[in-house]
């Protein structure tokens, strides 16, 4: 086997019982193209409870705890790509993108090309902040994979310092849409809990208290919703962040129990809804810009696939 880089353990739930593996595995291993995620079985780096598992269509168990080794990754030159770029806004100093759910963010394992830093290589050239390297050039935040809309990206490394210090402190402006089960009753609320690995899931964060086992090294953690429409059984909320952490809204909405619709990572593995992906998209993003000192703000409308949801709930 190679060297490892890190490992990951998954207990297999009831929503996932009888689900082929290799597709439980690309549902959580976001980052990770799924031709990788099978190959990690022809290296036998995927164990069941313990045990080799080259079988890839294995049909999952309730209770089967799944570990996975991700090998150490060869050296990387990250190659630009002409990639189309749904470009809002850019200057000498920024762009700020909006982003279609499916596409990576940023290189990864098994994820060398077709990601949002290969396409803004070949867009920008050499003019690209190099403050997080050559993995990823100008980004100064992320979202998911299956998560659409605005993310800001930095052409100069001082561009990036501004960027970054307004996320630092929590001063740049981030509100999402998202579709969540069940009714929430209450018109707007917050969620204030601290984040980190689910220590009974490594590929899930989760919320976690004081006497829990990580919550050392959990990050604190804030969220605003409000309520913009309710079908019944769903409800089409905004929410704003306060902090970022990763999967934020995610592990925010499962805990107060309104998980994300087609989020199969935290939520119900299917849907009658029509929802292929995670209902979250990035709508506002505003900042400070680093060097005139304006404030700028920029929205996206949902895109199709998140309307059409949309629609199906309000019966149209």
């Amino acid at each position: 086997m190679d060297n490892i880089l890190e490992t990951l353990e998954v207990n297999i739930s009831e929503e996932n019982e009888r689900t082929r593996l290799d597709l439980v595995l690309s549902a959580a291993l976001e980052d990770y193209s799924r031709s990788f995620i099978q190959k990690l079985f022809e290296k036998e780096c995927v164990l069941i409870d313990g045990n080799v598992c080259t079988e890839k269509k294995h049909k999952c168990k309730a209770g089967e705890k799944v570990t996975v080794s991700i090998p150490v990754p060869k050296l990387l030159e990250v190659e630009p790509e002409d990639i189309p770029l749904d470009i809002v806004y850019e200057d000498d100093n920024l762009l700020v993108v909006n982003k279609p759910a499916g596409m990576v963010v940023h290189p990864a394992p098994g994820n060398y090309s077709g990601t949002l830093v290969n396409a803004l290589m070949h867009h920008c050239g050499d003019n690209l902040s190099s403050i997080n390297g050559v993995i990823r050039p100008g980004i100064v935040h992320r979202i998911d994979k299956d998560t659409s809309g605005l993310l800001v990206v930095a052409k100069t490394d001082a561009a990036h310092a501004g960027l970054s210090e307004q996320l630092a402190e929590h001063s740049i402006t981030r509100r999402y849409n998202a579709i969540v089960y069940s009714n929430i009753r209450e018109d707007e609320g917050t969620v204030d809990e601290a984040i980190g690995r689910d220590p009974s899931n490594r590929l899930r964060n989760t919320v976690l208290h004081e006497g829990m086992q990580g919550f050392q090294s959990a990050k604190p953690a804030v969220t605003h919703y409000k309520v913009l429409e309710r079908f019944g059984d769903f409800t089409l909320i905004e929410a704003r962040l306060e902090t970022g952490r990763t999967h934020q809204i995610r592990v925010h909405m499962t805990y107060i129990r309104h998980p994300l619709l087609g989020d199969e990572l935290y939520g119900p593995a299917k849907n009658k809804q029509g929802a292929k992906r995670q209902m979250l998209h990035a709508r506002v993003l505003g900042f400070v810009h680093p060097v005139s000192g304006e404030y700028m703000e920029f929205e996206s409308p949902v895109p199709e696939d998140f309307q059409k949801v949309i629609n199906k709930l309000r019966g149209a």
